[in-house]
């Protein structure tokens, strides 16, 4: 076992060997101002099945900080990578595993021609090249640079002299940073060491870009609330890798301390993809699951999601009107009772096993119903709360779990209605569901916020589906139900507003990742009227409102 290896230069560098040397070799490089340490997690997961290296780059930890600020240029600290891997597996290629300035110096091993075939695959995490960065401010919008420029404030304060170093040895930088970022309070030593990192890179390498590209399988973990690396420049690598996969992922910059899980995960997607064939590491279409989608806002909204390019999974009560929408897709179709919690999670565990993961989960699938609430049976009740509120539940359930542990976000979308703030002295069972599916959708929203998954509320108004061809009317006899369902599918068809419009409305609220998304002018209104003159909408529900 290797516990330090001499740099071409004569430094010592500390270096902690875990698992099974016979396993394959996962070599992992810090950034700053951390140490290997930074890696334990992953370690502690990785390890069960791979012979992970991880070591403390020049300056950092317990290995020798050299005395020329030189000996922090981007080449000697690919050298000393290059010497690492040579001395833990000299006769096999590496899986490498980098963050923030560990990527940097990887990146250059990485682009080395002579290199490739020591290495089997490359997972960076916020740590884009330097050749990248220059020439993605050649390229990138006026609005990006300004963005990132914000997020790089503290490349200008590394490289002052003397302030920075004070701000460390005074305790209250790593203080603020640790705080802010969840993280271990760096060591000043580490810190002030690594300040040369900035000072000899910082340059002309980024104003005179190089042309680099790969041909090592690479993927990029991209942290969406990353506050050092934009998504834009993150992005940048995708001129520079022959095979590069880009992976969103949710959390904060130091993905490796918050979500350790997921970049296990990521390192062991790559590896089955590269060594068994397995399948790409990110999927090049959204995986989009949507129920009721045999007919009208679920049929829709699957034909706009597919129109954008997703995979769409339709679930309907109606196996063949849910194999018509696929059809019309090039989906998949699955019969489905929502209400039936043990069917949606078999459905779920079908859907992640044969499709992957779902990046958007919509809870469409819901009946209607109208009358007296002395007139409403205590069966009726139970079945529109079965449908249209458990129903809801038991899809977020089922999905919301493995978006979590899958860590990379993602949206979900529970269709309530305007109905929710709107009183209507004949809808009180169906306006109930409808308001607890909202009053669910802004608790989750709250909820899954830190992982990174977006709950949407849709409430539309009067649309034009066949909702009101099924609706129960309680308390009336079957003829007088029939004239109420053709009366009220008349007035439905006279507003004449389509499902067409509302998923795209559906779309845009997923894009945007709004909260509550009212749909027709009918919901705008109401929803205004409720917020400010609560009042006045519940004196037009004692007059009877409007049918």
């Amino acid at each position: 076992m290797v516990d330090e290896i001499r740099t071409s230069d004569g430094l010592r560098l500390a270096v902690r060997e875990h698992g099974d040397a016979s396993m394959p070799t996962v070599v992992a490089v810090h950034g700053y101002p951390d140490d290997q340490h930074v890696w334990d997690d992953v370690v502690a997961d990785l390890a069960v099945d791979h012979h992970v290296v991880t070591y403390d780059v020049r300056g950092a930890g317990e290995s020798e900080a050299p005395r020329r600020r030189d000996a922090y240029r981007v080449d000697r600290l690919a050298a000393d990578l290059a010497a690492v891997i040579d001395a833990v597996s000299p006769d096999r290629p590496v899986h490498l595993l980098a963050h923030d300035w560990g990527s940097v110096q990887s990146w250059h091993l990485v682009t080395d021609p002579d290199f490739r075939d020591r290495l089997a695959s490359y997972t960076s995490i916020s740590g884009p090249c330097l050749d990248h960065i220059g020439r993605w401010f050649r390229t990138a919008s006026a609005r990006d640079r300004r963005r990132q420029a914000r997020k790089s404030w503290y490349i200008s304060f590394f490289r002052l002299p003397v302030v920075p170093v004070l701000a460390w040895r005074s305790g209250i930088f790593g203080a603020v940073l640790a705080g802010r970022e969840k993280i271990a309070r760096p060591t000043t030593r580490t810190a002030v060491n690594g300040l040369e990192l900035y000072r000899a890179n910082i340059g002309d390498r980024v104003r005179s870009p190089q042309r680099r590209v790969t041909q090592v399988p690479t993927q990029v973990l991209a942290p969406r609330d990353d506050a050092y690396v934009g998504p834009s420049l993150a992005r940048s690598a995708e001129t520079f890798a022959d095979r590069l996969w880009v992976r969103e992922v949710a959390g904060p910059h130091w993905l490796p301390r918050t979500r350790p899980d997921v970049v296990a995960r990521a390192v062991r997607d790559i590896e089955a993809h590269v060594d068994g064939g397995g399948p790409e590491p990110a999927r090049a279409r959204k995986v989009v699951v949507v129920t009721g989608a045999g007919s009208g806002i679920g049929r829709e909204t699957a034909k706009a999601f597919a129109a954008r390019g997703a995979f769409v999974v339709g679930a309907d009560v109606d196996l063949a009107a849910a194999s018509d929408t696929a059809a019309s897709t090039n989906g998949a179709a699955y019969e489905l009772d929502v209400a039936d919690a043990g069917a949606m999670e078999k459905f779920a565990a079908d859907v992640a096993r044969e499709h992957g993961v779902p990046d958007v989960v919509v809870n469409n699938a819901g009946i209607g119903m109208a009358g007296p609430f002395t007139a409403t049976t205590e069966q009726e009740w139970r079945r529109i709360v079965d449908v249209n509120l458990w129903g809801v539940v038991h899809g977020c359930k089922a999905f919301v779990p493995m978006m979590q542990e899958r860590g990379e976000g993602g949206s979900i979308v529970n269709v309530a209605s305007a109905a929710a703030f709107l009183p209507h002295r004949s809808m009180s069972a169906y306006a109930t569901t409808k308001a607890a599916v909202l009053a669910l959708s802004q608790s989750l929203r709250a909820e899954l916020a830190g992982d990174g998954i977006g709950v949407t509320a849709l409430c539309p108004g009067f649309v034009h589906t066949n909702i009101t061809a099924t609706s129960r009317f309680a308390g009336q006899d079957p003829e007088t139900e029939r004239r109420s369902r053709e009366a009220a599918t008349e007035a439905y068809r006279r507003r004449n507003y389509t499902p067409d419009r509302v998923a795209a409305k559906l779309v845009r609220a997923v894009e945007k990742d709004l909260a509550l998304a009212p749909v027709t002018a009918e919901a705008h209104v109401g929803l205004l009227v409720s917020r400010l003159a609560p009042g006045l909408l519940r004196a037009i529900a004692r007059r009877g409102g409007a049918d």
